[in-house]
């Protein structure tokens, strides 16, 4: 080991307890990208020193649980508690996760490759997309912390994770997600004696319920913890938060979770609530509710795996499951099938999801039928506060539900309360994708996505339409289904 590299590793080591002194020192503070920039926040501060208050008692495994609001600098200090544990102490061992794979490599580690680079001893350690390590030879695989997915399949892969007499680090980001048997495995790792334990959880806190949620109730006396609302933090965008204020009220769900930093009083991180769906389901409508507005049908084909083929029609406040069928292999016959429901309910629309629906819609179009449109969910969308069409569609869904909508099915109603949803880093509001679903345990929501789809672009008849659908369908100027 050069000379250099061991005055670098015994000035480190000076902070190997402290820190909240660490941070100061190990990065160029009032320059070039932290010009105007002092240090940590104050609540970043306390969170830095209570690790620090707990390293003096070498006997007690440190656990550290934040549920934040969005924007106040929790991937900054998740970066340094991950820098300061490799940098401090000789062959630190250590895993972050995040609720999805995405979160974890887009943003976590991506947090992390910007501190780095301002590490005044980046050159100790080599950082790579999963992992950090010590470039010291022989210790590549002794002093490392690494960036691992978790998975409800696999939790097996935190059972390793053992250090006996030295420095172990466990870390959840967006904790609030993550599946509970990730929690009981990382338990494991909290048994080695005479070793710095430091467990720390971040997120919004967006379920009341889970290991997360337990951290701040049933198992606060095992954690440290702080709820941190966003509006009290120096670096938060204090007009996005005023404009969420207004849009959402201080008591909403919402606002608790991505603002107050504490958790939803009757739901959780879910766009549309369990109490939402269960008076809609009970709700009976008189047709002179709903028997005037147009009718349109959503349809959302599936192509692979378990995932259904839902149709879905809607008349107003009014709306009823068509069908359900295995993933479609025969866009002729779901055309056909398609044409005979917009015969029978003289729907004006039929919007088809773009995903697996260009074979359906082609059929459709072959057939002389009029009113039928793809959608793609990741397309725009006309809203600004929306990531994408998807995410409008079913904020307008919700929309319908408060209003007075009705559903029809108990499967469509546990799909309504399955996505979650979450801000973006652009400030939008973003659905959860199937796919993380999916990791989660929880089906597709194809009948969901189909009603969702009804509300895809406006659709507008005059009062005769209903009553001219029919005179045409006496008339045999509508084509026959299935003519080509």
């Amino acid at each position: 080991m050069s000379k250099t590299f061991a005055d670098l590793v015994a000035f480190l080591a000076g902070f190997s307890h402290d820190l909240y002194r660490f941070v100061l020192a190990a990065f160029p503070w009032g320059e070039g990208e932290l010009a105007g920039k002092s240090g940590p926040d104050e609540w970043q501060k306390d969170v830095l020193n209570d690790i620090r208050d707990g390293l003096k008692d070498p006997s007690t495994v440190i656990r550290e649980a934040v549920a934040s609001g969005n924007g106040i600098g929790k991937s900054a200090l998740v970066s340094w508690i991950i820098i300061w544990a490799m940098a401090t102490h000789e062959d630190t061992r250590g895993v972050v996760t995040a609720n999805t794979e995405a979160q974890l490599r887009a943003k976590t580690w991506a947090e992390l490759s910007k501190w780095y680079r301002l590490f005044i001893a980046r050159d100790m350690f080599t950082l790579t997309a999963t992992s950090i390590f010590c470039v010291q030879e022989g210790h590549e695989r002794t002093w490392r912390i690494d960036a691992i997915p978790w998975s409800k399949d696999n939790p097996e892969a935190f059972a390793g994770l053992h250090n006996q007499g030295k420095r172990i680090l466990m870390l959840f980001d967006e904790a609030s997600a993550i599946y509970d048997e990730i929690w009981n495995v990382a338990e494991g790792a909290m048994t080695d004696a005479d070793t710095e334990i430091v467990w720390c959880a971040f997120g919004n806190p967006t379920r009341p319920q889970g290991k997360f949620y337990e951290c701040f109730h049933s198992a606060k006396a095992m954690w440290h913890t702080r709820q941190i609302d966003s509006r009290n933090v120096a670096i938060s965008n204090k007009q996005q938060l005023k404009e969420w204020e207004e849009q959402y009220g201080e008591d909403s769900d919402f606002f608790k979770v991505h603002v107050r930093g504490i958790f939803p009083s009757a739901s959780d991180n879910q766009l549309i609530s369990r109490q939402l769906v269960d008076v809609a389901l009970r709700r009976e409508l008189e047709q002179r509710l709903y028997k005037f507005a147009p009718v349109i049908i959503g349809v959302d084909p599936a192509w692979t795996g378990g995932d259904m083929l839902a149709i879905v029609m809607r008349q107003g406040l009014y709306s009823k499951v068509l069908e359900l069928l295995p993933k479609n292999d025969n866009d002729l016959a779901v055309g056909r099938k398609i044409a005979k429901y917009q015969d029978d309910y003289g729907a004006t629309a039929v919007f088809i999801d773009m995903g697996y629906g260009t074979g359906i819609y082609s059929v459709g179009r072959d057939m002389g039928r009029s009113g039928w449109r793809l959608v793609s969910f990741a397309e725009a969308a006309d809203g600004d506060e929306y990531a994408n069409k998807r995410a409008e569609m079913w904020a307008q869904v919700k929309k319908w539900l408060e209003e007075g909508g009705s559903i029809d099915d108990d499967g469509l109603a546990d799909e309504l309360t399955g996505p979650e949803a979450y801000i973006n880093r652009r400030g939008k509001l973003q659905l959860e994708s199937k796919d993380d679903m999916k990791k989660r345990g929880l089906a597709s929501p194809n009948m969901a996505d189909a009603l969702a789809l009804t509300f895809a672009f406006p659709v507008h008849i005059d009062g005769n339409h209903n009553a001219k659908y029919r005179r045409a369908r006496r008339s045999g100027k509508l084509r026959r289904v299935g003519t080509l």
